[in-house]
């Protein structure tokens, strides 16, 4: 049975009406992928914050009549709170015993929690929830006391945090030595990639943009795509098979939303880091979202944040199925479900490896064949020609930063 919830926000002068509104349905839109029902929303207009209570004396009574009205399982705040705000709106509420009080952020722990899947994903989202939970926890009240499951209490977080702050500390000791094992094991995975040659791509974007889908269309593969926030959470690699000849990998990644929290964006940074790795990255952007420009730029943050600002980037306007009079246009436009759109989007990923790459024409002669199949393997937009003295010509893209290109360049025609 859904859990009920009421979800509370508060606009600030700097935030215009139409990104107020979105981060709240995207809020509500969290709460559904946290299997919860929102029954209630409250939203004042401020120009600050209330230091004490979040949103005002006035709303704090609102709220109060408003949980007296509709019995909420569940209230939600659009916003990372502190513990004194989270305390002081239990007192107002007179400490309900049925009532869980969580914020953003926690939810967004929450739902990671259920979706991680690796190893190296627990243990990551276990860090956050630590991590954020830690100096809250005298901010909590009685509430850890009484956590036995439902939103805001998934996942490795939810074991007695109140009893013994020495053993958070050192359990998140432990599971950052546990993830530095991970980082370095990846980092080994990821050198190994690139002396193999191997041309790198990224899928980012927004939460929900289609990710997945296309990932699943380009490599043939079966991850898990629905349509809910944060689908994906573990990034997977796959060989795409180009129709021009080559192979390249391409890595799904996790979504992006608004107001990251920096606890996720901290604990999953390995993770990331797999973006900066991508020689191009794949932007796919929800052309059906009325709001698809600013996802875009808060994808783009994320990335400049990262370090990754600089790599190439091809932009995919999925959905076009589903276009409303908002999107205005995208020089690449495809449906992900549409087998002549992945050819197209097959066609583009083509052209852009070959402003990245360079190009080379090369012989190799008889007594130099044991290059042939190294070249092969590597070269991007193959053609080949057998000479009549025995020896082949290869023409194609290749990464000019690899052992091999010093050595094919000798034969350069």
């Amino acid at each position: 049975m859904a859990e009920r919830v009421i979800v509370v926000g508060c606009q600030l002068p700097n935030v215009p009406e139409h990104i107020y509104e979105e981060s709240v349905s995207e809020l509500e839109a969290l709460v559904e992928t946290a299997h919860g029902e929102v029954i209630g929303r409250l939203d004042q207009k401020r120009q600050a914050v209330d230091r004490r209570t979040y949103i005002g004396k006035g709303k704090v009574e609102e709220l109060v009549a408003l949980a007296e009205e509709l019995t909420p399982d569940l209230i939600i705040f659009n916003a990372e709170m502190t513990p004194g705000q989270l305390k002081n709106i239990r007192i107002a509420l007179g400490d309900p015993e049925d009532i869980k009080l969580i914020d953003r952020t926690q939810l967004i722990l929450d739902i990671f929690a259920g979706r991680a899947q690796s190893r190296e994903g627990k243990l990551q989202v276990e860090l956050a929830q630590m991590s954020y939970l830690l100096p809250r926890l005298s901010g909590q009240g009685t509430q850890l006391s009484r956590l036995g499951g439902g939103i805001g209490t998934r996942g490795p977080g939810e074991s007695k945090l109140e009893t013994d702050r020495r053993h958070i500390r050192r359990r998140v000791d432990e599971i950052k030595k546990q993830l530095e094992t991970s980082v370095a094991h990846r980092a080994r995975y990821r050198e190994r990639r690139k002396e193999n040659q191997a041309f790198q791509i990224a899928l980012v974007g927004y939460t929900n943009a289609g990710k997945s889908t296309i990932f699943n269309r380009l490599t043939n593969a079966d991850t898990y795509e629905k349509n809910e926030l944060f689908a994906t959470l573990d990034p997977l690699t796959r060989q795409l098979d180009l129709p021009s000849g080559g192979q390249v990998l391409l890595t799904d990644t996790v979504g992006f939303i608004q107001d990251l929290p920096t606890q996720l964006i901290a604990a999953f940074r390995s993770t990331l880091e797999e973006v900066l790795e991508a020689d191009l990255i794949l932007h796919v952007v929800d052309a059906s979202s009325d709001h698809y420009r600013e996802q875009m730029a808060t994808t783009n943050k994320v990335l400049d944040d990262l370090g990754a600002g600089d790599i190439p980037q091809l932009e995919v306007f999925n959905k076009k199925d589903r276009l409303t009079e908002h999107f205005t246009g995208g020089k690449l436009l495809i449906s992900a479900l549409d087998p002549a759109d992945i050819e197209r989007l097959t066609a583009e990923i083509e052209k852009e490896i070959s402003t990245i790459l360079e190009y080379l024409e090369i012989r190799i002669p008889v007594e130099a064949f044991v290059h042939y199949n190294p070249a092969k393997e590597a070269m991007i937009n193959l053609k080949e020609n057998y000479e009549e003295d025995g020896s082949v010509t290869l023409r194609g893209y290749l990464r000019n930063d690899t052992r091999l290109f010093a050595t094919l360049k000798q034969y350069e025609v």
